[in-house]
């Protein structure tokens, strides 16, 4: 046990080195948005998807692209609009005649057949398109004319989603939402960071970004990731936070009674679990801590929890309430 416990320490460290050189290479093409390359950096070496959200013209596109390029994955990108049908993304069977004249069906494989998709505007499609994603996310296969086809290893979508310009969108299903492992808010640069943005991308020459990882490597990683152990205490930290989310538990807080309609279910637990490992792999730390779960909880929790119509009508933001449960677990750990 010993010599294990040895080896996975100096997996971790060479592992943090190679990830530094990654954010080395990813920044070479994103300027700033530190806590964003981090966060979607944690949903794949958690093994998640990640679900972007932000305005038009905040790079999330070319995140993506770089993403791809650094981590060594093929990648395809969908336009999502309300006329995508469900062939369009996971492929369909056509018949085609051969030269002696006999006929066949043969699956022409859609988008979804790579390693990193990018979903753009995915609340555009239709709820029926949307469906589509939900076997792949959560089982890495798809059934396409009664045939199960098993998607590539591994498997990640990173969507977009715009939350200014609403109309003719069809707002995700809670299933769909829960399936994310993070949500991830790109909010604007500040003066400095776009000040940089502005001489970097309008230049004659644009930096590029240049492989580190593997697809093979990638998944190796998502290994250590699950080998890391956790402290009782951050475990513990993990449930209070979760449970203390969801309205109709005794133990749940005043204001979360109060405001919020639906909680966060099991799967939230294990999105945090497995986040706050690859927070401390990117920090080079050997385990996580309490901090690491108090900076995941809004990105973990936000898309897994509502508010009631009655605390929407009096302006209570969702984030403050998740902010006020992190303290409130935070007090009962230091209690403990």
């Amino acid at each position: 046990m010993a010599e294990q416990g040895e080896e996975l320490v100096e997996t971790i460290g060479e592992l943090g080195e190679r990830l530094t050189l990654a954010k080395e290479s990813i920044a070479r093409r994103i300027i700033g948005q530190e806590k964003v390359v981090d966060l979607a950096l944690m949903a794949l070496l958690s093994g998640g998807h990640a679900l972007l959200v932000g305005v038009p013209g905040l790079a999330k596109t070319r995140l993506v692209e770089t993403l791809g390029v650094v981590m060594g994955l093929t990648t395809n990108r969908v336009q999502f609009t309300p006329d995508l049908m469900p062939g369009d993304i996971l492929g369909s069977e056509v018949l085609e005649t051969g030269d002696d004249g006999s006929r066949a069906f043969r699956f022409i494989q859609g988008p979804i057949f790579c390693q990193l998709l990018m979903g753009d505007e995915i609340n555009r499609a239709s709820p029926r398109t949307q469906s589509a994603l939900l076997q792949a996310m959560q089982e890495r296969q798809v059934t396409i004319a009664g045939e199960e086809r098993a998607l590539a290893d591994p498997f990640h979508v990173l969507a977009t989603q715009n939350p200014i310009e609403q109309e003719g969108t069809y707002p995700l299903p809670e299933a769909q939402l829960d399936r994310f492992l993070l949500q991830i808010n790109v909010d604007y640069p500040d003066r400095g960071t776009e000040r940089e943005i502005l001489l970097a991308t309008t230049g004659a020459d644009e930096a590029q970004a240049h492989p580190v990882f593997t697809a093979a490597e990638l998944i190796a990683a998502q290994t250590v990731v699950r080998r890391m152990p956790v402290g009782d205490a951050v475990v513990d930290l993990i449930l209070d936070l979760v449970r203390t989310g969801r309205p109709d538990e005794p133990d749940a807080p005043e204001h979360v009674r109060e405001f919020v309609s639906w909680g966060p279910g099991p799967r939230a637990a294990q999105a945090l679990m497995l986040s706050v490992r690859a927070r401390a792999l990117l920090a080079g730390r050997l385990a996580p801590s309490a901090e690491d779960v108090a900076a995941l909880a809004r990105p973990v929790l936000i898309h897994r929890m509502a508010l009631g119509f009655a605390a929407r009508a009096q302006g209570v933001d969702l984030g403050q309430v998740i902010d006020e449960m992190v303290a409130r677990a935070l007090r009962i750990e230091a209690a403990a």
